[in-house]
């Protein structure tokens, strides 16, 4: 499609500079050559060439020129009233107007286009500008739209633009407009491979809506939204018959937003599709470590109570009272088992899902560490717990339930993996800034560094040499580190100066005004 037309308006107003500038230099010289008694003012009418060009640019100047040399043959040189020159001197003074005037005249239009295109050049930069920040600041591609498409109409001149991603109008500068139709004709943005410039193509597509409602005085315009071979949409405009198509400025501009818009959707893409492979991947990693920690950890309480109820059950053996209530604590011990590890999976979806609503209330670290010492006993064993709480330390703001499981969690994780015999410490004390911190130790092989990071992750497992049937599911120390948080506090995990493990917990402190004693007080609310 041939993109030059003649700008009616444009051709208006060069013919009035013209007619103007000429008009007024012609009295000027009249005056010079009447009252002025200068003999030959026809210089003057370089003025009206230099007002022309800069005003109008190149060709209107030069049309200035000729027109200079006319007027002033016409009118000033004898005889008057007609082109015919007799003296051969007047003849020279005119062909230098013309060679002069042309000469100037090309000058001020140059330098006037050359004005032109470095404020096109720099209106083009602010748009590309303004349309790589839209797109850059937004979160996706989708936020920008808008922005980019206001940009568009304003720097191109439509009088409407809108941008189609499938089948769906995804922004639209009309105001009030929820769907814009597709123009049965409109003109497509044609690119070319390497260097060669862009075109405009006129296309007609059968069975879709007219354009402007049969507007013949607007043209549409579609600039094709691809990255690659993958196409998302078109980039449309409305844009005045009269402005004819746009310059190559609009043009760099229309390309330019099509262009960033398919490298934005197209990123928006990969991370998506990286973001769901990724979601999948740990999904399937949570799925396998899940099944394979509750298979093999429902499996062995499981096939115990078993085997203890089939050996109770037997008609054929009578056993004495003693042996059957130590195969009855056996059950119970493994029953136990089951309830732990329901009860830490229970805690570990809420604690995935956000759902852990703590009751705090106001307790005493002494009164909180010896009901955990006491619960933890069937799982400790005959291990002696050295217990060194202060009892004038301030009380702690806690949810009651939430702090027995984490302390038990961590007794238990002590008693599975110090050993028989080993030495195990509660202590407690003021960290500052109103916190207490509770430390449980012990003094077993501990832990590599290297495994130390990762030792509040679900279903990981330190690796041990030797590790029988009860090899734990991971999630306890997860479900400590869920709880603890959960409450406002912190939990990390160090070498132990007796050789072993030590976890430190930090929770938020009260203080008790007036003498008041600590007790489970409801601080009027959850957190």
């Amino acid at each position: 499609m041939n993109g030059w037309r003649i700008d009616p308006r444009r051709i208006a107003f060069a013919l009035l500079t013209i007619v103007a500038a000429l008009g007024a230099v012609t009295v000027a010289v009249a005056a010079l050559e009447g009252p002025g008694g200068i003999p030959n003012a026809s210089a003057t009418y370089l003025l009206a060439v230099v007002v022309v060009g800069v005003a109008a640019g190149t060709t209107p100047a030069i049309v200035t020129a000729v027109g200079s040399f006319l007027v002033y043959d016409f009118l000033f040189i004898e005889p008057r009233f007609t082109f015919t020159v007799r003296d051969p001197a007047e003849w020279l003074n005119l062909l230098l107007l013309l060679v002069l005037g042309t000469v100037v005249g090309r000058l001020a239009g140059e330098q006037r286009d050359r004005a032109t295109r470095a404020l096109a050049r720099e209106r083009e930069a602010r748009a590309l500008f303004d349309i790589s920040f839209a797109i850059a600041s937004r979160r996706d591609a989708p936020d920008a739209l808008r922005a980019v498409a206001a940009t568009v109409r304003d720097e191109t001149r439509m009088s409407r633009v809108w941008i189609v991603l499938g089948e769906t109008v995804a922004a639209d500068t009309a105001p009030g407009s929820g769907s814009a139709t597709t123009p049965t004709v409109h003109v497509v943005l044609r690119r070319r491979p390497g260097d060669e410039p862009a075109e405009w193509v006129r296309v007609h597509a059968p069975g879709l809506a007219q354009a402007s409602g049969g507007d013949r005085e607007v043209i549409a315009y579609r600039i094709v939204i691809a990255a690659g071979d993958r196409k998302f949409g078109s980039l449309w405009g409305r844009r005045p018959r009269s402005l004819g198509d746009p310059d190559p400025g609009e043009m760099r501009v229309l390309a330019a937003a099509a262009d960033q818009l398919g490298g934005s959707l197209e990123r928006d893409r990969l991370t998506r599709d990286a973001t769901s492979a990724e979601v999948s991947r740990r999904s399937e990693a949570l799925k396998s470590a899940l099944l394979d920690s509750v298979s093999h950890d429902l499996r062995t309480p499981l096939a115990s109570i078993r085997a203890a109820a089939g050996t109770l059950m037997d008609p054929t053996i009578d056993w004495p009272p003693d042996q059957r209530r130590e195969i009855a604590a056996s059950i119970d011990r493994e029953a136990e088992w089951l309830n732990r590890l329901v009860t830490n999976l229970l805690d570990m979806s809420r604690v995935e899902a956000g759902e852990l609503r703590p009751s705090l209330v106001v307790l005493a670290v002494s009164d909180v560490v010896s009901e955990a010492v006491r619960r933890a006993a069937a799982t400790l064993g005959d291990r002696v717990v050295d217990v060194q709480v202060d009892p004038d330390l301030p009380p702690i703001l806690v949810d009651e339930v939430f702090i027995g499981q984490v302390l038990n969690n961590i007794l238990d994780n002590a008693a599975k993996y110090a050993g028989p015999g080993v030495p195990i410490r509660i202590s407690a004390c003021e960290t500052g800034g109103d916190r207490v911190g509770i430390t449980v130790e012990d003094g077993g092989p501990g832990v590599p560094p290297e495994a130390m990071p990762r030792l509040f992750e679900k279903f990981y497992r330190v690796p041990r040499k030797g590790e029988g049937s009860r090899r734990g599911t991971g999630i306890g120390l997860a479900v400590v580190l869920g709880l603890v948080e959960s409450m406002g506090g912190r939990v990390t995990a160090r070498h132990s100066e007796l050789g072993g493990l030590a976890v430190d917990i930090t929770l938020p402190s009260v203080a008790l005004e007036g003498g008041a004693e600590p007790g489970r007080w409801p601080t009027g609310g959850t957190s």
